[in-house]
């Protein structure tokens, strides 16, 4: 779809993804130091599975399972972040074809 857009179209779509995207280091960093409060899953919009963290981080149980959590988030950070980039450039690409039309 974008090797049919024009240069002004290419341009509006660099601009909004750029300024609607997450960016991987602060997913990372927020993962590192807010990681066992859910922060990075806060930033990523994934607001269900965060609080689910923040509320386990509060006992002593839910803090073990949080931890094991965490590590595997570590994995799973750099997909969020990849998925989430590109369903908001297929949105902005659907926009720009709709206008199109």
């Amino acid at each position: 779809m974008k090797s049919q857009l024009d240069t002004k179209e290419l341009m509006l779509l660099e601009s909004e993804v750029r300024s609607k995207s997450k960016n991987m280091v602060v997913a990372y960093l927020l993962w590192w130091f807010l990681g066992y409060f859910g922060g990075h899953r806060f930033y990523m919009g994934k607001t269900g599975s965060a609080v689910a963290m923040l509320i386990l981080s509060i006992t002593v149980i839910g803090l073990i399972v949080t931890c094991v959590w965490w590590i595997v988030d570590a994995f799973l950070t750099h997909s969020m972040v990849k998925e989430h980039n590109e369903q908001v450039e297929n949105d902005i690409l659907r926009v720009i074809q709709a206008k199109r039309a």
